[in-house]
């Protein structure tokens, strides 16, 4: 997979190249390959300890041994033995630079957190006054935070190019020489894990500080625990995934508008702390809940079971989701109560009545009578609704979320929940694992859970980004969160549900309706930067990403970015280089992903050392005159025999009936998700023996539609079964030629009405059943009129005849 930057409409594509064939770009397009990527993506400071990529395949280029026939020389244990040297002291370089640098930061943190309490404590003291903490202060520290904020995103940029340098290197290697070094270079990573860094406890320090600094010292207080009074609560959920390579800088884009929301702000940092596990109850024969989510009918529910923490944590919440269909005029909502671990196997069970799981908190007083009887109520439907329809343990999902919230404030709360992985719970194929308890007891919090078998666990390859507004009716959400979910950094998956992703992936022999996001499983998520959006370094213009080095581009780049303009005059060819740095790179290579409109397919050659298949066509424009008057009529004439085919096809398809697509206005939304350019989209197959699942909304308007459908249908056939009862019964002087003629018409009548029937019981079951098929009639009107007219032409004709005109 390549990226290709179009210098003239400075847009960015990727084209796959797994069919290992030969492809060609138009002038005016660079491909970039993973070696280009990383140079232009090179950090000034960190620019002398990056992997040096190019030097490591060129030494895969030089082997030193005997030559065979066809085949070059071969790779001697010498090779292998100064390639594994070279790869040893670059893994060094930046395992050492990656070390200091965190550690650098760790200092800077704490440098900067003793003078935002020494400025806080002085505000507290003495105010705002003369002897009191300035402007100035605040807004210098702000500065020396959002730098901080920058080096971890330089940090995390570094590390993760590196790390994909390594494995890009290593199996170029496997592949180019036939010896195998990853097993061995795996083992000498995990001694040297310059990847494996946690940022997690600097982003909440981070976040916390710069709270403390935006508000001035005042930040907003309020119940930190999560949900706090919020038992029952409605919000406006949007949902996004999001690629390991931009989880941090997301995080870190997030904390300068919303802090991250603590549980106990005097603990310090624990890993334990932001786990998050559910069990999730099914019934593992019908899979009621399972089909009621995945289709959204109404009332459907989820039963689960969640804790925060780890396994020694006390209290269990139960939780209840409920979906409620817009035209009930309800929003769905999710109820839960907590109770104590050791009771929730008995209360399963129906051996612990609700009554008696609440006694303790009536005496307590604690709580309202009537929110305990809402409590009470709902675990009593709980309760009936596990006993009475067998619903058990099926699936376990984990995963550890940061939430960013204003405490005591709903309107604007994020979460990222990464290392999301789902565990089967099950005893369904003759394995106990969670027996007669309501959770199996084998794991823990212990991600990536490697002790499980591969059949028992399903690891999430992305984060999970949940946006959560509540706004007033009209008011749109702020700025800062509309560019968040335009961005480049998230892929809008709405409705997503791990309780659905996990019981279809861990379940194949037995979920044959699949969620209608599993092809997207297969597709890339990364894309180009759609607009100016991340983290920015104090004093700089651009995003903290690109390289501040002049010579990034060589000459033939330049030659190539002048010819693909439609004029030079008054653009340089340095003018060129500073469009491609304002649109960092990413790495292409190996990805799957969307191709591009058929307008916009570009196609690209394989290697990086092949040129364009256009290159005449380019220099024959650099020397100007008939030459390139004599290529380009040439390229021309070649293009309209290629696509000749093509535009009599299309003039074909556009002959058959069928619906027109209409160009409307695209709302504010769909702009802000894909901007103005054309939505590409891209078809799926259901595996053998799958049905992948596509929402559809089904309003009460929609019956009463395919009713009055129906009836112009029956209209229509009234009339013309009355023109048939006309022709044969009031004529002056009955003829043959009129019976048949009568006879055609009531043919047409009957033919119209059985015709009309069908196509409502059909549309009446596609809407009941909520399928997503085309309700349009593609042939009906048509044929229809056709046999009209015939019937009218012929009845003209005969009774022209009959009266001897012709």
């Amino acid at each position: 997979m390549l990226i290709v930057q179009d210098l003239k409409t400075r847009s960015r594509t990727w084209l796959s190249t797994r069919d290992g064939k030969n492809l060609s770009v138009r002038p005016g397009v660079v491909v970039m390959k993973f070696g280009e990527q990383l140079r232009s993506s090179v950090i000034q400071e960190y620019q002398w300890y990056y992997i040096d990529y190019d030097g490591l395949k060129n030494e895969l280029k030089g082997p030193t041994g005997p030559l065979k026939a066809g085949k070059g020389a071969e790779w001697t244990e010498d090779d292998e033995t100064r390639f594994v040297e070279r790869l040893e002291s670059e893994l060094d370089k930046v395992h050492t630079k990656q070390k200091v640098k965190a550690m650098e930061i760790s200092r800077r943190i704490a440098v900067s957190e003793r003078e935002v309490k020494d400025v806080v404590n002085r505000l507290n003291e003495r105010g705002l006054g003369e002897n009191g903490p300035s402007e100035e202060e605040f807004m210098l520290l702000e500065e020396d935070l959002s730098d901080i904020i920058a080096d971890v995103h330089d940090l995390a940029k570094f590390v993760q190019l590196n790390y994909t340098g390594f494995y890009k290197i290593i199996k170029k290697h496997d592949k180019t020489t036939g010896w195998h070094l990853k097993p061995v270079f795996d083992s000498r990573l995990k001694a040297k894990p310059f990847y494996k860094e946690n940022y997690d406890a600097a982003v909440i320090k981070l976040s916390k500080l710069y709270d403390l600094v935006r508000t001035r010292g005042n930040p907003v207080k309020g119940d930190s625990a999560a949900g706090g009074g919020q038992a029952n609560f409605i919000r406006q959920t949007t949902k996004y995934w999001v690629h390991p390579d931009n989880v941090t800088e997301l995080k870190l884009i997030i904390l300068k508008h919303l802090p991250v929301l603590v549980f106990n702000a005097n603990k310090d940092f624990d890993p334990e702390d932001s786990a998050i596990t559910s069990i999730y109850y099914d019934n593992p024969d019908t899979w009621d809940l399972y089909e009621g989510r995945l289709k959204k009918t109404e009332g459907a529910e989820a039963i689960r079971l969640r804790w925060y923490g780890g396994m020694k944590t006390e209290t269990i919440f139960v939780e209840r989701k409920t979906h409620r269909e817009d035209w009930t005029g309800e929003k769905s909502v999710k109820a839960r109560f907590a109770m104590k671990e050791k009771n929730v196997n008995a209360y399963m069970k129906g051996e612990l009545l609700p009554a008696a799981i609440f006694e303790k908190a009536r005496k307590e007083g604690k709580k309202s009578e009537k929110a305990i009887a809402e409590d009470e109520r709902l675990a009593s439907e709980i309760q009936y609704s596990v006993i009475k329809k067998g619903y058990k343990p099926v699936c376990r999902s984990f995963y550890n979320r940061t939430a960013f919230q204003l405490p005591a404030d709903a309107r604007v709360r994020i979460s990222l929940d990464t290392e999301l992985t789902m565990v089967r719970e099950d005893n369904l194929d003759g394995r106990v694992r969670s027996g007669d308890n309501w959770r199996r007891m084998d794991i823990g919090v212990d991600w990536p859970f490697s002790q499980l078998p591969a059949e028992d666990v399903e690891r999430f390859p992305y984060a999970v980004l949940e946006v959560k507004l509540q706004t007033q009716s009209g008011q749109k959400p702020p700025e800062w969160v509309r560019q968040l979910i335009s961005s480049h950094l998230v892929e809008a998956v709405p409705k997503f549900s791990k309780f659905i992703h996990g019981t279809a992936t861990l379940f194949p022999d037995r979920i044959n309706l699949l969620p209608f996001w599993m092809p997207q499983m297969d597709v890339d998520i990364r894309k180009p930067v759609t607009h100016d959006f991340g983290i920015r370094r104090p004093g700089l213009s651009g995003t903290t990403n690109t390289s501040d080095d002049d010579e990034e581009l060589d000459s033939d780049d330049e030659e190539l970015q002048a010819s693909g303009r439609n004029g030079t005059n008054g653009e340089s060819s340095a003018q060129g280089a500073r469009g491609l740095r304002e649109l960092p790179p990413i790495d292409m290579e190996g990805q799957m992903t969307d191709l591009p409109a058929a307008d916009e397919d570009y196609a690209i050659y394989n290697s990086d050392d092949e040129y364009d298949e256009r290159y005449e066509l380019v220099q024959a424009k650099r020397s100007g005159g008939w030459r390139y008057y004599s290529a380009l009529l040439s390229a021309k004439t070649r293009h309209v025999r290629q696509h000749f085919g093509e535009n009599v096809i299309s003039a074909l398809k556009l002959a058959i009936p069928a619906p027109r697509s209409t160009q409307v206005e695209r709302s504010d939304r769909l702009q802000a998700l894909f901007g103005h350019d054309p939505i590409q989209t891209k078809k799926f197959k259901a595996p053998p023996g799958k049905k992948i699942y596509v929402p559809v909304r089904v309003e009460p308007k929609v019956y009463f539609a395919a009713e009055r459908t129906f009836l112009g249908w029956l209209e229509f056939s009234i009339y013309i079964g009355t023109i048939a009862v006309t022709l044969l019964n009031f004529g002056s002087h009955p003829t043959p030629t009129h019976f048949w003629i009568s006879g055609l018409f009531t043919v047409l009548a009957v033919a119209s009405l059985a015709y009309s029937v069908f196509t409502y019981l059909h549309r009446s079951k596609g809407i009941r059943e909520r399928k997503a098929i085309g309700f349009y009639d593609r042939w009906g009107p048509s044929i229809l009129c056709i046999a009209l007219f015939v019937g009218v032409a012929a009845n003209f004709g005969f009774e022209g005849k009959e009266r001897g005109i012709w």
